[in-house]
């Protein structure tokens, strides 16, 4: 009986991908390595995207998406906030190393199976059986909003730093929420056309990103050195900072470091774009660990930098810009327009940053609709012939995108919680899928082959990511502040909640109908 249902729903399955993506046409030279052709006729997949991206442009990719050391700097007033200097700086060692162990699991992950479902896909193939389509199911979810989310969360932020510099250049200047709004929507309709337009030249376009967010890192820090006033080794090393009023300055470095973690999470992005990577399976692993690494040292230089020249911390945090880093960059420079050169390096690869976030949110968003995990799946999974890119699902990311912005109008804090959700729901997806391949390997059951091994370091590394991963997921729904208003409310918990919610509903009604789990597709041997 069991055999005839998976049967039934491999059939099932495989007509839906068809109906979805098209005809599948790919050229010739777009259509990956032989390895790459073994690897998505064992997943059940048929190739419809193009194979362009190499290992170069797909760490740019990552390096650029995860923007590690802009984000420390436009994120700054929250660590500040909470943890202080001191508080800053260990945090994000402690966090760099935890973030290390979680994408080495990834990476690993990546090897067995590079698909652009990523963590859902892995869970489906790595759950207890009784288990494996409804973890699957909301782990695609967490992934689709925290994707979503993401795209919004970094418009608005470039978005909102070009009016601070309006601030800082014209104090007439009244800015209003509309006014970011609008600026968030444009930035994302540009990217859009690096998604659609431009798709083609994705990579190469990468690439060059990728050298903007290297070299801006030297136009940002040298003048910092050299210009700002320096505090001392100890003051910057020792002295936590508590002004979210928690009970100890510990509480509040746990609470600061959404900072850290926003800064270094994320490089699963890679994976959702694996079925455009060339020979992925060996590309992908090493390019995630290669991305981790080089942002995280860029992002600690610049760490240390604005710690050593931040000056006095209240002045800065109070700062009308709303970002303490230009604040920073003008009391160094005392310049208008090397702060303005400064900041637009910033807002640029931030900018730039939307166009990856674009592009992964769409596939992780098609790949999980050509598996029937949301309404529509048949249209949102669909594969232009032709142009080979998810189409629909763009636009669909770029209309969401439009809706979320919006909330901007009525309150600025909501906004704000979507960068926290975003952080949320990406986390609980980790601990999911790194608790899967965990309990298969305490188990002893085997895992599917590849080609970059953990070896036998596999099940302590699993285990130290997911130990990291969960103290982090509670600590990023707190407020920054512990006594709590409508204002300083963390509203991501409540946002989270109502995902849950819906998503959960939604599969019980209808979704648990029409989802068909990736482990149905699944053509090698497998321990379940």
């Amino acid at each position: 009986m069991g055999s005839m249902e998976n049967g039934n729903a491999i059939k099932t399955a495989t007509f839906a991908i068809d109906d979805a993506v098209g005809d599948g046409h790919v050229p010739t030279k777009y259509i990956g390595t032989t390895t790459d052709q073994d690897d998505m006729h064992a997943l059940g997949k048929k190739q419809v995207l193009r194979r362009n991206f190499r290992f170069v442009s797909i760490v740019a990719f990552g390096c650029t998406l995860i923007a590690s050391w802009e984000v420390i700097l436009t994120m700054t007033g929250d660590a500040l906030i909470d943890g202080g200097t001191a508080g800053f700086i260990w945090g994000f060692v402690v966090v760099t190393v935890g973030v290390l162990l979680l994408f080495a699991s990834l990476a690993e992950m990546a090897s067995m199976a590079p698909t652009a479902g990523g963590q859902y896909h892995w869970v489906s193939e790595f759950a207890p059986r009784s288990c494996q389509k409804f973890l699957s199911y909301i782990t695609g979810w967490l992934c689709a909003t925290g994707w979503e989310c993401a795209i919004v969360s970094i418009a608005f932020i470039a978005g909102t730093i070009i009016q601070g510099m309006a601030i800082l250049n014209y104090p007439d200047y009244v800015p209003e929420n509309w006014h970011g709004t609008l600026i968030t929507i444009a930035i994302t309709l540009f990217s859009v056309i690096f998604n659609t337009v431009l798709a083609k030249k994705l990579p190469l376009v990468e690439s060059f990103i990728l050298v903007l967010h290297i070299a801006g890192l030297f136009i940002v820090i040298i003048p910092l050195w050299v210009l700002a006033p320096k505090s001392d080794a100890k003051t910057v090393f020792t002295q936590f900072t508590n002004l979210g009023g928690w009970s100890s300055d510990g509480v509040a470095t746990m609470v600061g470091l959404i900072t850290a973690i926003t800064a270094m999470i994320g490089y699963d992005c890679t994976v959702h774009m694996s079925e455009e990577v060339r020979d992925a399976s060996t590309t992908l692993p090493k390019a995630i660990m290669a991305a981790v690494s080089l942002n995280g040292i860029m992002a600690f230089v610049v760490l240390i930098t604005l710690c050593f020249t931040l000056g006095n911390v209240e002045t800065v945090a109070d700062t009308a810009t709303g970002y303490p880093f230009i604040q920073v960059f003008y009391d160094a420079t005392k310049s208008l327009a090397a702060t303005n050169a400064m900041t637009s390096i910033v807002t640029l690869t931030l900018i730039a940053s939307v166009i990856t976030e674009v592009a992964t949110a769409s596939r992780q968003l098609w790949s999980f609709a050509r598996d029937g995990g949301v309404p529509f799946g048949a249209y949102f999974g669909h594969v232009n012939p032709g142009l080979n890119i998810p189409l629909n699902a763009v636009f669909l990311s770029l209309g969401l995108t439009i809706l979320l912005s919006l909330i901007n109008i009525g309150s600025e804090v909501a906004l704000d919680a979507l960068i926290t959700l975003t952080v949320g729901s990406l986390l609980n997806s980790y601990i999911i899928t790194v608790a899967c391949v965990a309990l298969k390997r305490i188990r002893g059951q085997p895992l599917p082959p590849r080609r970059w091994s953990l070896g036998r370091w596999g099940l302590p590394i699993n285990l130290g990511a997911v130990a990291f991963l969960i103290p982090e997921f509670i600590f990023v729904m707190f407020p920054l502040y512990s006594t709590v208003t409508l204002q300083t409310m963390n509203w991501s918990s409540l946002m989270y909640g109502g995902m849950l919610i819906f998503s959960v509903t939604y599969y019980f009604i209808y979704g648990r109908k029409n989802y068909i789990p990736p482990i149905a597709l699944v053509n090698r041997d497998r321990d379940t």
